[in-house]
């Protein structure tokens, strides 16, 4: 095994076990995994749909469905840009910028067993490092989120 494959090894199993996370949580507040991306994504930002769509790898029709079920969840709303009142944008409501708040607590504890088990430096290096991965995959995606 080359020095890539344990690389790809060790991204792919530490994506399982952060996806297995997410996706455990997101079930807990009734979220797919999908619509905790989003609720990621958007906040701190707006967003038009087809940015999400495009970003997220769905159709607009999909995005459209996501984001109408989130609306009548409360969660989001749509408006127009401040800048441009021809552009629609997508953006979390009180209640969802609360329930992200939660989901965020929510995440740290359930990844705390793993994070707590590397020291400040460790953690800075991990950061660093996860950040070049994913600046390249953002950039090659479209615009930026965290996500």
């Amino acid at each position: 095994m080359t020095a890539t494959d344990d690389v790809v090894d060790a991204l792919v199993r530490t994506t399982f076990e952060v996806a297995g996370v997410l996706t455990r949580i997101g079930g807990e507040h009734d979220l797919s995994l999908t619509q905790l991306r989003v609720l990621g994504i958007l906040r701190d930002r707006r967003a038009r749909v087809t940015e999400l769509a495009a970003y997220l790898g769905l159709d607009k029709s999909t995005m459209s469905g996501l984001i109408d079920r989130a609306q009548r969840r409360g969660l989001l709303t749509r408006g127009k840009n401040p800048e441009d009142g021809r552009v629609v944008e997508v953006y979390m409501t009180p209640a969802g910028l609360e329930l992200a708040k939660r989901l965020e607590d929510d995440i740290r504890r359930a990844l705390a067993p793993t994070t707590g088990r590397l020291d400040p430096e460790q953690l800075d290096r991990l950061v660093n490092l996860l950040n070049v991965v994913s600046a390249r995959t953002h950039a090659a995606a479209g615009p930026t989120a965290a996500c």
